[in-house]
């Protein structure tokens, strides 16, 4: 049976196909599909919280950086141009998706050394030696947690756990009873990678504080899908990837956000060259760069900065709030088809209902989802993502992303729960 045919035996299915129809002729930001490459084939791509969608324009933009930048001016590039774009794309993206003023955001590293040079160069800047608990949650990223369990063993700190509930995420209330007097910094995601949760970022940072403490937010999956606001809240530090929502490519490199007022007293751990206030004096002694530069470590990865920054384009022509209101459609249209289809086979919504209160994706969870039930549907061309123990998260590119493309995979996950 083909996939129209599953869809039109499904219960309600000529609803659900009209109102796909309906959304997608409605969807102010439907043109921005076809800058994807991919997007008009029978494929159904859920999994854009992942990885997203290359953009046509980025083989253009890498092909002509090859010719006419490596090619042309060869090493003369650095000068030119090369050593200014983390800095450049740093203050792009904090302009256009993270509510962020010039000379606050670098790109740099993978997220894994960004959060380490953050966190510690957080704790150092904690004066108090009462204050040595690091305050983190189970549900974070693998990263984050393995992470701050190395930091705390390498200086002899405490670990303090949140447990919020798996299908929600942590809350300010939990954040303000477990901050305290011992508590140095605080690690937190602003949306959940399984569950989707979308944490008050505002209001945790105003209770962290409160508390005398630091914070570092990940922002992996919450950059380029909500609207976000760190100056506003007064966020101290935050650590991205672009591989996912920006589109920059497996492996692209992360991003750092350093709140102005910490610039000028802090200094991360890890000194290399391009950290320098001048990387090719090739001086003896280490002597940062002033502000966000300092940041910095090793030579940046010019190939990721230059396909990501087609997204950040797309995203200042769109507005983060125009691509935060498709976002609510999209996962909204999802959950609905999870109501019709998935739930009556005993399926569970692993997310928030709320809209507002999560991501750009779902977690449905099945006592029968197992790793071969994805890539059943791999097979299929339909792309989602396993999340152990039985979740599948359907994950939703707001620029890339049509609710036909949701309405056939989600009825070929039924098809393959049913089956």
């Amino acid at each position: 049976m083909s996939i129209q045919q599953e869809i039109d035996s499904m219960p309600a299915a000529g609803e659900l196909r009209l109102r796909a129809a309906e959304l997608d002729a409605r969807d102010p930001l439907a043109p921005y599909r076809q800058h994807f490459i991919g997007t008009d084939s029978p494929l159904s791509y859920l999994d854009g919280n992942s990885l997203g969608r290359p953009l046509k324009r980025t083989a253009e933009d890498v092909a002509a950086f090859i010719t006419d930048q490596w090619g042309g001016r060869l090493i003369r590039g650095w000068d030119e141009q090369w050593l200014d774009l983390p800095r450049a794309i740093g203050d792009q993206l904090g302009r256009a998706v993270l509510g962020a003023a010039p000379g606050q955001t670098i790109i740099a590293d993978s997220t894994t050394v960004v959060l380490y040079k953050l966190i510690r160069a957080a704790l150092a800047a904690v004066n108090d030696p009462g204050r040595n608990e690091i305050l983190l949650d189970t549900e974070n990223f693998p990263t984050d947690r393995y992470l701050v369990e190395g930091i705390a063993r390498e200086e002899g700190l405490t670990l303090r756990w949140i447990q919020p509930d798996p299908a929600g995420g942590v809350t300010v209330d939990q954040v303000r009873q477990a901050a305290g007097p011992r508590t140095a910094v605080v690690l937190l995601s602003q949306v959940a990678y399984r569950s989707a949760h979308l944490a008050d970022l505002p209001a945790i940072t105003a209770a962290v504080h409160d508390a005398g403490a630091l914070v570092v937010w990940d922002l992996c999956h919450s950059a380029g899908s909500v609207e976000i606001g760190l100056d506003d809240a007064g966020v101290d530090f935050a650590a991205g990837c672009t591989y996912k929502y920006l589109n920059g490519g497996p492996g692209s490199p992360a991003f750092a956000y350093v709140n102005s007022r910490h610039l000028g007293s802090l200094r991360q751990p890890i000194w290399g060259w391009m950290g320098r206030k001048d990387a090719f004096e090739m001086a003896s002694g280490y002597e940062p760069a002033e502000g966000i530069r300092g940041f910095l470590s090793g030579t940046p990865a010019i190939f990721g900065m230059i396909a990501m920054q087609g997204t950040l384009d797309l995203i200042e022509e769109a507005s983060m709030a125009a691509i935060r209101e498709k976002s609510l459609r999209l996962t909204g249209f999802a959950v609905k088809l999870f109501d019709a289809w998935l739930a009556p086979l005993g399926a569970v919504l692993a997310s928030p209902r709320d809209p507002s209160g999560r991501g750009s994706h779902i977690t449905v969870d099945h006592p029968d989802f197992a790793k071969a039930t994805v890539a059943g549907l791999w097979d299929e061309d339909v792309i989602p993502d396993f999340r152990a123990p039985h979740g599948i998260r359907v994950g939703l590119s707001p620029l890339s992303t049509s609710f036909g493309e949701v309405l056939q995979g989600m009825a070929a996950i039924r098809a393959e729960l049913a089956g």
